[in-house]
Parts: C-alpha cells; sequence; structure tokens
C-alpha cells in the first residue's frame, strides 16, 4: 500500500470522527465506526479511484457504515445513546464563552434529526460545496440546500430562543 494513502488517511482521522460523532451520537460509537470504516477502506483500497478525493470515499464508506449499524440495532433492541455534552473534548477552542457557545452549537446540531444535522455537519463544518454534499448523502442538490435552510432557521430559532429574544 502506498504510504501517502495509509498517510491522507490518518490526516482523515480526526474529521472522521466528527462526522461519526454527529450521526452516532455517542463517542464510543464514533470510535468503533471511524474503525470499521479505515478497515474498510484498506481492506478494499483496489475500489479507490486515486481521481476522486480520498475524503469524499471514506466518508461514503463511514455512512455506509453507519446505515449498516443502524440495521443491526433495529433488530438487537436496548442501544442507547450518550447525552451531546460528552462531544466536550471534540472541541478545542480557547476561550470560556467560544467554548460555551460552541458546545451549545454542536449539542443543538446532534439534537436535529439526522437529515438535517448531517447536512449541517458536511457543507457548514467539512466545508463541502452542495453539489459534493449531495454525492456523499446520496441526495439531490436541492434536497441538501433545502435542508441546509431549515436547519440554519432551526439553529438560528434555538440558538436565539435562550436569550428570550423573538422573532
Amino acid at each position: 500500500m502506498p504510504t501517502t494513502l495509509k498517510q491522507d488517511l490518518i490526516a482523515l482521522l480526526p474529521r472522521l470522527r466528527r462526522f461519526a460523532f454527529t450521526i452516532a451520537r455517542s463517542a464510543a460509537d464514533a470510535d468503533d465506526l471511524v474503525q470499521e470504516a479505515c478497515i474498510r477502506a484498506l481492506t478494499r483500497q483496489d475500489q479507490w479511484n486515486p481521481a476522486q478525493p480520498l475524503d469524499r470515499w471514506v466518508f461514503r464508506i463511514l455512512r455506509n457504515v453507519w446505515i449498516d449499524e443502524v440495521r443491526k440495532r433495529q433488530v438487537r433492541t436496548g442501544q442507547g445513546q450518550i447525552p451531546a455534552e460528552d462531544a466536550s473534548e471534540l472541541i478545542s477552542v480557547e476561550t470560556g464563552e467560544a467554548r460555551f457557545a460552541e458546545r451549545e452549537l454542536h449539542k443543538k446540531i446532534t439534537e436535529m434529526p439526522d437529515e438535517l444535522g448531517l447536512v449541517v455537519l458536511v457543507v457548514s463544518v467539512e466545508g463541502y460545496s452542495y453539489k459534493e454534499a449531495a454525492e456523499l448523502l446520496d441526495i439531490p442538490v436541492g434536497t441538501v440546500m433545502s435542508r441546509l435552510h431549515r436547519a440554519r432557521k432551526q439553529l438560528a430559532q434555538d440558538m436565539v430562543e435562550p436569550l428570550g429574544v423573538t422573532s
């Protein structure tokens, strides 16, 4: 295996974990998802097209691993989730106020329905274009745009309400 593929995969780990945590809402589950996605990427590297960005390919693998896990959990019940406050280890902001605001924002994103939260994460946090997000999430570009609009509107409302401001 080329060393650059290994190195590129290692460089993606923080982004993969952030994405996995957003969809799984559990640090332990996120770690398991990232591990399984990396194993699949390494064992199926012959399926990767080097002309395609590695991150998109591995993010799609991670998403598919999550879908497989959700299907398994539908069969065996009793799988819980941890509160979004446990995401604090993912946040590396220096000031207390900024850390609090970012923690609250991340909490609001993880509390959103997956269809909205994933779009926010992929477009606003990871910086993918609408087209790239649509390909990654396997939905039309228009759906990405409408979900992002709804998510941003909901986030704005959720972040303003605690301040006692009404629109």
